[in-house]
């Protein structure tokens, strides 16, 4: 995404572009397989409709984006409760507040922090003090049940880690573009994203199955040993293979959390509405379930549904973990799960680059003359990826104007 949205700006401005894409598509980690008739993404993902600078960059009115509740259901003692954005959904009010996740004050708490984070500017939020995110929930006065019953499940998911230990300014990020409008999916699946990016640049200037050995400033060698010059190089992989590519890049290469989605097809949707499922019970190994049919029904089949099932971390793929899988869906949703046909499972091991807090690193690196970008230098987001490939491309027309 980062390399997409780079290429995009200096073609508009007029330079000419080449993209060397080692796999077989465009992507990177944003990927869509059709298998069975279905629309797998690799890993659960979504696109937050308000993202300020993807946003320009694509049609969305194309994307046909197919939204989620604003909320979630949460499964605990042995069955889903209802914690929604009772600001969008206020008749679900009631439900929301009776709900035996976290106290009514801890409700009211959620109220407060929305109305404060709404109401700062990205900008303000950047600036703020950072911690963790398990502390800075702490010190807002959350109690250890909304905390462990509702943050870690759901945040857990977004960060693919459940200590919490990622960065305030990224909770706040995040929490307001969750307040401002909704999680998606384009209706043909999250592929269409780069895909509709690729389109915009001209025939013939995305070259795939082509993987780099090595880079210089005005050329890159490729593993057939072809050596491409130009005026620029633009290293835009992840953090690790950036550091690959460069050794010496400044700082250590990122560390990474990782998440494995199972995928099952179901002659029904068990639940019927397009909402996220939270693992609330402290126990387990589901930390969340999607039924992304319900909310984009072109991911399945006409006649069945497609259910989007994450553990996270990396988990050894076997029957057993189907199985795990398969009773833990059966305490949720009862007898119907053990009809329920297992799709496929996706390891992403590289899912998300980590954010401790106090991370401070530019969004675009000019090492040694080759430049970098990626969301490993920028929020570990589709918006963080395009941020800095946006940004790099406008340093480089500064660098070549001056020059």
């Amino acid at each position: 995404m980062a390399g997409l949205a780079c290429a995009v700006q200096l073609h508009r401005a007029g330079r000419q572009v080449r993209i060397f894409e080692a796999s077989d598509a465009v992507g990177g980690r944003v990927r869509t397989d059709k298998v069975d008739g279905f629309l797998l993404d690799r890993g659960f993902q979504v696109y937050l409709d308000r993202y300020p600078e993807t946003g320009k960059l694509l049609d969305l009115e194309a994307l046909d984006l197919k939204a989620f509740e604003p909320g979630a259901l949460i499964y605990r003692d042995g069955r889903l409760h209802r914690l929604m954005d009772v600001f969008r959904r206020p008749a679900s009010a009631w439900s929301s507040v009776t709900a035996p996740i976290g106290s009514l004050s801890d409700k009211l708490r959620v109220g407060l922090l929305r109305m404060k984070i709404l109401n700062s500017s990205f900008e303000a939020i950047a600036t703020r003090e950072d911690r963790t995110t398990e502390a800075y929930l702490r010190d807002y006065g959350f109690s250890e049940s909304i905390i462990d019953r509702f943050f870690r499940s759901f945040f857990g998911g977004v960060f693919l880690e459940r200590a919490l230990r990622t960065s305030s300014r990224m909770f706040e990020f995040t929490f307001k573009l969750f307040g401002q409008g909704s999680a998606t999916v384009p209706a043909q699946g999250m592929g269409q994203i780069p895909k509709q990016l690729a389109v915009l640049l001209p025939d013939g200037s995305v070259q795939l199955n082509q993987a780099v050995q090595a880079v210089g400033i005005d050329s890159i060698t490729l593993k057939s040993g072809e050596c491409i010059h130009g005026c620029a190089t633009v290293v835009a992989t992840d953090g690790s293979a950036a550091h690959a590519l460069l050794p010496g890049l400044g700082g250590p290469a990122p560390e990474w959390r990782s998440v494995t989605t199972l995928y099952f097809a179901a002659d029904r949707s068990p639940i019927r509405e397009a909402i996220i499922c939270l693992n609330g019970s402290g126990a387990g190994t589901i930390n969340n379930v999607c039924v992304i049919s319900d909310a984009a029904p072109c991911y399945a089949p006409e006649g069945q549904s497609l259910l989007s099932v994450s553990v996270l971390g990396l988990a050894e793929v076997d029957g057993r973990l189907v199985e795990q899988v398969r009773a833990e869906l059966l305490e949720w949703f009862g007898p119907e799960a053990s009809s329920w046909r297992y799709l496929r499972a996706d390891c992403i091991r590289r899912g998300l680059p980590e954010q401790l807090p106090t991370r401070s690193a530019p969004t675009s690196i000019n090492h040694a003359g080759v430049w970098v970008c990626g969301d490993h230098l920028s929020s570990a987001s589709i918006e963080g990826a395009v941020v800095s490939g946006k940004q790099t491309a406008a340093a480089i027309l500064a660098a070549k104007d001056s020059s």
